[in-house]
Parts: structure tokens; sequence; C-alpha cells
């Protein structure tokens, strides 16, 4: 094919004979998936979702497909009364279609700004252009950068509620990402926290942005970052969210009725927790009738503090089961995997994040499994690891992470 004839005689930033073939190899998959799928963003007839082009690995069935059409996303927030892009049931499973905002929320037309990035016309997804055709008729005041799939309305979900996010898949759609670097991004910014006057910019050159290619090698997906530098892929959803109850003065409400979606909160939103990823819950509490299920800022890879500013931000499709659960309330997000239980602390300052989730796992051990506040905090001291998951998003997060197999019963 034309394509990867052009893929291996000028593969850009790799250097090596296994970055390049692992690349194009994956530009391969990409083509071959989407002439063999028909077109994008499809499902069958008794609406359960089918695959569609672009996906990477196995295809998971689910009761409902949401495509990342121009109507079903938004730019920069959660929208508390837009008509649901979807309706049903609790228990259900449904396939979501994402985004990612790089490529396609930028000023200048996506397809030259990709290519002129190394990234070839088939590797755009039509969505991408779709999206980017719709910027001049959306509202942008007091809104964020991302692009957010959504709302989806879980039938009975009630304020007071919690909603369980069960990840079943999330795969990537594109073999390709965009991280962004610049001398004052990220914890390097005048805006940042942790900031004092006279702090010098990091020097590394003027702004960048880096495309990096993914792509499968030795049955796994990694990112080529460079010759002989190969990133393990863990793909996972950002923004995994309900709709929330903004109040202004609140961490990035600046106009009434609109939470703008770079800090998280009580209702989720951008945690940029990388550990959200296949086989992990995430449990929000409910502020709308119906919950509106939210979920973008896509990311192939992320490590805890995304101190860039910005992560691999490729575009994904996740699969969820969506769960409403009246017997049970919760005040913010917690999340767990086979391995651990997830307590996140949520705030403004890093040390209070700190506080906070430590008296979110302490909380946890006291209703969950019957242990006194004072053995709580002993068992929170010697066997729960804090991480640092993101800090770049105004809000910082701490999650707080317990064993399981410290409980023998």
């Amino acid at each position: 094919m034309r394509q990867i004839e052009e893929c291996l005689r000028d593969q850009p930033d790799q250097g090596n004979d296994t970055a390049r073939a692992g690349s194009c190899v994956a530009l391969l998959g990409f083509l071959l998936a989407a002439a063999c799928a028909g077109p994008a963003d499809r499902s069958d007839g008794d609406g359960e979702a089918s695959g569609h082009a672009g996906d990477a690995g196995q295809t998971i069935e689910a009761d409902h497909f949401v495509p990342s059409t121009p109507e079903n996303v938004s730019w920069g927030w959660y929208p508390i009364d837009k008509e649901p892009v979807l309706r049903m049931q609790s228990g259900q499973t449904v396939r979501v279609n994402t985004l990612t905002h790089a490529g396609a929320t930028q000023r200048d037309e996506p397809v030259g700004y990709l290519r002129a990035l190394g990234i070839r016309r088939p590797e755009i997804p039509q969505d991408v252009l779709d999206f980017w055709a719709t910027r001049g008729d959306r509202p942008r005041e007091g809104r964020s950068g991302h692009v957010i799939t959504g709302p989806i309305h879980v039938e009975g979900a009630e304020p007071g509620d919690v909603l369980e996010i069960q990840i079943l898949s999330v795969e990537t759609r594109v073999p390709w990402g965009i991280n962004n670097t610049s001398p004052r991004g990220g914890v390097f910014s005048t805006t940042y926290p942790g900031y004092a006057d006279g702090d010098p910019a990091m020097e590394i050159g003027t702004g960048s942005r880096h495309m990096i290619r993914t792509g499968e090698v030795d049955g796994r997906e990694v990112a080529f970052l460079a010759d002989d530098i190969q990133v393990p892929l863990a793909p996972f959803m950002g923004i995994l969210a309900v709709a929330p109850d903004p109040v202004v003065g609140q961490p990035g409400v600046t106009v009434p009725g609109v939470q703008g979606s770079r800090p998280p909160g009580a209702f989720g939103g951008n945690l940029d927790v990388k550990d959200l990823k296949a086989g992990a819950t995430l449990y929000l509490p409910v502020f709308h009738p119906g919950a509106l299920f939210y979920v973008g800022d896509p990311h192939g890879a992320q490590g805890d503090g995304e101190v860039s500013g910005t992560a691999i931000e490729q575009s994904l499709t996740g699969t969820f089961r969506l769960v409403v659960h009246k017997d049970r309330s919760i005040d913010g997000p917690r999340a767990e995997n086979d391995e651990h239980y997830i307590l996140m602390g949520i705030d403004l300052d890093l040390d209070r994040a700190v506080r906070h989730a430590t008296w979110e796992v302490v909380h946890f051990l006291v209703e969950e499994k019957g242990l006194t506040p004072a053995k709580s905090l002993s068992l929170a001291s010697i066997a729960v690891d804090f991480r640092i998951s993101e800090v770049v998003d105004l809000t910082q997060v701490v999650s707080g992470f317990i064993p399981k197999n410290v409980f023998l019963r």
C-alpha cells in the first residue's frame, strides 16, 4: 500500500528499524480495520454496539454505542441541562468513542495541522474534522479545553445515589498521540500553586509539540518516544464524571451553571488517575437525575503527576458498565481494582489533598472494614501508599492505595 511505503521511507522521529517497523505495522492495522469495518461509528440494527474503524485490540460487545460526533460532545464543560445522548438502564453496558483535543481544537485547519506533525490523512478520524468545523458555534466563557462525550442518562439514578462505573475496556483508536512541553508549562507555570515569584522557567528551549507514534511490539502496545525508548501504553480516560452542581467560586466555576473541565472535584471529572484503566471501577456521587455520565480527555499513557501538563493525548474508545446504587452514599470519587481500594483527596493545595486522602482512607476502613479510627490510621501509615495522581489541573489529586491482600476476610 502506498501509505505503508511512505511510512517506511519517511518515518518521523524514529531512528531505529524496530520503532519504524512497529509504527508502520500500526498504520497497516489501522488502514485494514478501516477497510474492513466500513463506515466508522456505526451500530447494528438491534442497538448492540459493534466495532468501528480504528479500534486496536479485541472489540467488546456492548448494549449501546455512542460515537463522538459533534452533537454528542461538549467542549470544556459538563452541561447539566443538555439532552442526553443516550438513555440506558442500570447494569447495561455502553461503548463510547472519545476524542482528544489535540488536533481538534486549535485554530489551524486540522488536516494541514496534523500532517505537519507527521500524521497522515488516513490516520485522522472523521470526527476530528467534524468537531473542528463546529468550534465557532460553541460557547467558550468559563470553559476549558477538553472534548467530552455525553451526557449518558442512567435510568433510576437520583441525587444522593452512587454511580458505579466499571471500566471494561479502553482501546486506542489511532496510532498516534500528542504531548506538549514548554518552559512555562505544567508545574513550571506561573499559575501553578507551588510557583513563587522569581522561580525560573524550565530551560528546554521554546515550547514543543511532540507527535508520538504508537504501535504493537511483541504483542504489546507501546509508544515510540525515541530510538531506544519504548513506553508501554496503558490507555485510560482522564475524565470520568457525572454532571456536577457548580457554584460560582468553586474551582473552575466562573460562570453560573458552568463547571470548567480543567479541575476535578466531587463529581469526578479530570481526575487523571492513570490507574482508572480497564479492570478498574470508579464510584461517583450523583447530583442530578440520571447521573448524566461524561467521559473524555483520553490518554495513551501518563506518569503520576502529568508534570508537563499533558500526557500522550490520544483518541480512545471505552466500554463501561454503569450501575446505580441506592443503598449507599459517598461524598467524592473512590475506586478499586483487583489489588487496591483507591481513595482520593482533592484540593487546591497539595498538602491538604494529602490530608483529605488520608481522611478518606481512615473513613473507608472504619465504615467498610470495621476498624476503629485509631487502628485505621495506623494501617494507613504502615500499609497504604499515597500517590500524587496529578498536580497540573488547578486542584491537586492524591490517591491512597489500600492493598486488598492485607485483609484475610
